[in-house]
């Protein structure tokens, strides 16, 4: 079969976006969605008392640890794979298997977590007195892995607008129910987990119905491969990437375990420092959460380079990624350390001092954290996820370490600068190893990745510092060079042309 006879056999109802489309679709709609998980964090901080929004800080980082873990990383494969087999005509087949297996594993992991209940309760809030809380939170996680489960399908199918409104339907709803029980009376961290597991529910069954919608009508090859072959083509690249995400989320949550069981303080003490720290993460995160967002779109439109043997260009894209993405979130934390005495005093209702004082630090890593998300993708292009998995121990181990080291002499401060140390050690691997298979870093994307170190000086200091790099990118072409420039002004200037003509058809219109 010719090339364009089986592009053409294969086509799906299902839309297909471009990279560039995928990415301003997602950012169009992530900033009213982190708009509104931004009110729903003010008003969480304002609301809880630290205790309880430590409790909810622990119970969240439960739940992202918790549904990758169970079902073994297969969803987390379709980035890489969904192209592989939809290429091939076996793309529902690819869906069918992958779901029929995502949920035997979470029915098995549920299970099991539900009848060591007291020990999972000492395990996630350092005591034994929270059995309520740690039911609703195995009911909430069922619905949290069927919705990771259908944003990473999306997502891998190049369909950024569902993804982006699924998200943002997600936001708005975990927004909605969380604030009504609020106003009821429910000021407590249970109440929020409800929210959390009634949005993914509602949100999943919504997507749902739109795909059995879309994909009917659509024929495959009757030619499937068996059991054996499709799982080995695709479970030893889930394993690795089970592996990632089980080392990222304990990478990314370890800090606060540290403090539950190894700050010396008793359980009531420790998880209201967990409250203070939840505080000064609440803007970091939503940066964070954009960079992950950004990494699972650009994915498979990597992938789908490397499949094309373009290996090159998706070195090239990925640090132009990279540029962007620090650039970008340096100067959104600027601005959050000038806006930081606003937000502290009056929206937090001067609750939370000690989230104001690791604010910069916070901001440091958090920058690092959601760059390593993008910066995963070149390795995972190349199959070699354990390679990743390699960055993220070496920086899981190094935290623990610092944090032992650190988190009994200085408290909050040592916990939040061990993480921050540590996410800039498993960085700097992630890149080297993705050097050593081809990737050819740029020396201005080392520069850019390195401006967030300034952040601990003081929002002027800062400032001075951002302001020199916008000035250098609009002078010279040493940060951004002159292809890079000229691909940004086709971008924007095909964004452009689209908003005119969209606004000369509405006009002819009326």
């Amino acid at each position: 079969m010719s090339s364009s006879t089986r592009e053409q056999s294969n086509k799906s109802p299902l839309r297909v976006d471009s990279l560039a489309d995928s990415v301003m679709v997602l950012l169009t709609l992530t900033v009213v969605q982190r708009l509104v998980g931004f009110v729903r964090g003010v008003l969480l901080c304002r609301w809880l008392e630290p205790d309880e929004l430590g409790r909810w800080d622990m119970a969240f980082s439960f739940l992202m640890l918790a549904a990758p873990l169970a079902v073994l990383g297969v969803p987390g494969s379709f980035g890489r794979y969904a192209e592989y087999f939809r290429q091939r005509g076996h793309l529902r087949l690819f869906v069918r298997r992958t779901t029929l297996a995502s949920a035997a594993l979470a029915g098995g992991a549920i299970g099991t977590a539900w009848l060591w209940q007291e020990q999972l309760s000492r395990l996630v809030f350092g005591s034994a007195d929270h059995g309520p809380l740690i039911a609703t939170l195995l009911v909430a996680l069922s619905a949290v892995i069927a919705y990771n489960f259908l944003v990473e399908l999306v997502t891998a199918l190049r369909m950024a607008r569902l993804s982006a409104y699924m998200q943002f339907v997600n936001s708005m709803l975990f927004a909605t129910v969380a604030i009504g029980l609020m106003l009821v009376g429910r000021l407590d961290a249970g109440a929020v987990v409800i929210a959390y597991g009634v949005a993914s529910l509602l949100s999943s069954l919504v997507v749902l119905y739109w795909l059995r919608s879309a994909r009917r009508g659509k024929a495959e090859t009757t030619n499937t491969p068996p059991p054996q072959s499709f799982w080995s083509k695709l479970a030893p690249f889930a394993a690795w990437i089970w592996l990632t995400n089980l080392l990222w989320n304990l990478f990314e949550m370890i800090d606060r375990y540290m403090i539950i069981h190894f700050s010396g303080l008793s359980a009531g003490e420790a998880i209201v420092q967990v409250g203070h720290y939840h505080s000064s993460r609440v803007v970091p995160l939503l940066m964070v959460a954009v960079a992950g967002l950004i990494g699972r779109v650009i994915l498979p439109h990597l992938s789908h380079d490397w499949e094309a043997g373009r290996r090159r260009k998706v070195g090239e894209r990925l640090n132009l990624t990279l540029k962007l993405l620090a650039l970008a979130m340096f100067a959104g934390s600027v601005a959050v350390l000038f806006a930081a005495p606003l937000l502290f005093d009056w929206a937090f209702a001067g609750k939370y001092d000690g989230g104001l004082a690791v604010l910069p630090w916070t901001l440091t890593y958090c920058i690092w954290l959601g760059i390593g998300a993008v910066a995963h993708s070149y390795l995972w292009c190349a199959e070699k996820a354990r390679l990743g998995c390699l960055a993220m121990g070496v920086g899981l181990i190094a935290n623990i370490g610092l944090n032992l080291l650190l988190l009994p002499p200085l408290g909050l401060l040592g916990a939040v600068l061990a993480t921050t140390v540590a996410n800039a050690i498993s960085l700097a691997m992630l890149l080297w190893l993705s050097s050593r298979l081809g990737m050819r870093l740029h020396r201005a994307t080392i520069v850019l990745l390195m401006t967030p170190l300034v952040l601990g000086f003081g929002p002027l200091v800062a400032a001075a510092v951002l302001l020199a790099v916008l000035l250098e990118v609009a002078t010279r072409d040493r940060l951004l060079n002159r292809s890079e420039k000229r691909l940004l002004i086709e971008v924007g200037s095909g964004y452009v042309e689209k908003a005119r003509g969209l606004l000369r058809r509405k006009q002819a219109a009326a």
